[in-house]
């Protein structure tokens, strides 16, 4: 792996073509489009992040986004679907339940696990018997995956472990070099990734909360479970996304949950703290919350309002990136709650700190 990503690290032009989010012109999808026929590797917009996709059928294309993005071949990949009519390509069984989700949720930020069929590579599923898949709701995605006329396997455009991107650029600084292009759709509406829900467990299980809530499932299915315990290396991974260490921007992350009346003096004092100690702080918080932590040193990122979960995950990214921009050392961050979108949000923030929660109350 390491090989070939050494030489495109130095040789490869990365190339940002910009294009319309909701009507992407049909020349710039065809280059992508040659591209991944070719068999090489494009980063293209989704309504959750930024993936870089492959044609999912060929496993020499797939490898070269595990080298791009230095990710270990055991963490698997969700494959892109255009429409539901491809789900019998890629799953060797669909249950009457996944088509009931389907018909709901998709196209949208929601990834089915369900038997692998056989065209799928090896690669792709990291050797599971299993293989994740979703249809996603941006135009951009759609039309480049109607023009491969293929299903294609992309994880996040990022270098493997680090924040997910939500724009271009973010994907520019991670993998510029490493990949021949990058289509252009401005920000990501979602902003964190998709939820993705076995459907091979006796009751659905939400593996990672992404952008369609446990109570949006619950509606549908009336029993969801919801798998609390991070999986470690030497585990058959059934899903990315899955790893107890992940999502993490360069500085430290330390995670605080409880009641907000506590959670914020506790960040104003670690704040004091570590200043004294010779770090450079980052707080992550709500709007609302700025009053609390008036005159506290350090970088301060808004996520938004307090009650808001969807904003708060659109901007959650972004912001981690732009406190590592600021050169924190330190990045003191709070719970916004398991409602809605904040279940993703809490789960991101927790592998961020690589499990480093600090509960207060």
């Amino acid at each position: 792996m390491a090989s070939r990503d050494e030489d495109v690290s130095v040789t490869m032009e990365t190339r940002v073509l910009p294009v319309d989010s909701q009507h992407p012109a049909p020349e710039a999808i065809a280059q992508a489009a040659q591209l991944i026929r070719a068999g090489e590797v494009v980063a293209f917009p989704t309504e959750t992040v930024y993936g870089l996709g492959a044609d999912a059928w060929r496993a020499e294309a797939v490898q070269r986004i595990f080298e791009a993005k230095e990710r270990p071949a055991h963490d698997p990949l969700i494959v892109h679907l255009a429409d539901v009519t491809w789900l019998p390509q890629v799953a060797a069984h669909v249950p009457p339940v996944a088509h009931e989700l389907a018909a709901r949720f998709w196209p949208g930020p929601l990834t089915l696990v369900l038997p692998r069929g056989e065209r799928i590579p090896d690669v792709v599923t990291a050797g599971g018997e299993t293989v994740a898949m979703r249809v996603p709701a941006h135009p951009v995605a759609l039309a480049l995956l109607g023009a491969a006329e293929a299903p294609i396997a992309a994880p996040s455009a990022n270098r493997f472990g680090h924040v997910s991107p939500t724009r271009a650029e973010h994907v520019l600084a991670d993998l510029d070099g490493r990949i021949p292009l990058i289509l252009d759709g401005g920000p990501t509406p979602v902003g964190v990734e998709s939820t993705v829900l076995s459907l091979v467990t006796p009751t659905p299980t939400i593996l990672r909360p992404g952008g369609v809530s446990r109570e949006a499932l619950l509606a549908v299915l009336g029993e969801v479970a919801v798998r609390e315990r991070p999986i470690s290396p030497d585990e058959t991974i059934p899903s990315p996304g899955t790893l107890d260490q992940h999502y993490a921007p360069r500085a430290n992350v330390r995670f605080y949950t409880g009641p907000r009346a506590v959670v914020l003096p506790a960040l104003r004092a670690a704040a004091f703290e570590l200043e004294e100690q010779g770090e450079h702080v980052g707080l992550l918080i709500a709007e609302e919350d700025r009053a609390a932590l008036a005159g506290a040193p350090g970088v301060v990122q808004t996520l938004g309002a307090q009650g808001d979960v969807t904003t708060i995950a659109r901007q959650l990214f972004a912001a981690l990136r732009a406190l590592d921009a600021a050169g924190v050392s330190v990045i003191l961050a709070r719970d916004f709650g398991s409602a809605g979108l904040g279940l993703a949000v809490r789960d991101r923030l927790t592998r961020a700190a690589g499990g480093d929660v600090i509960r207060v109350a």
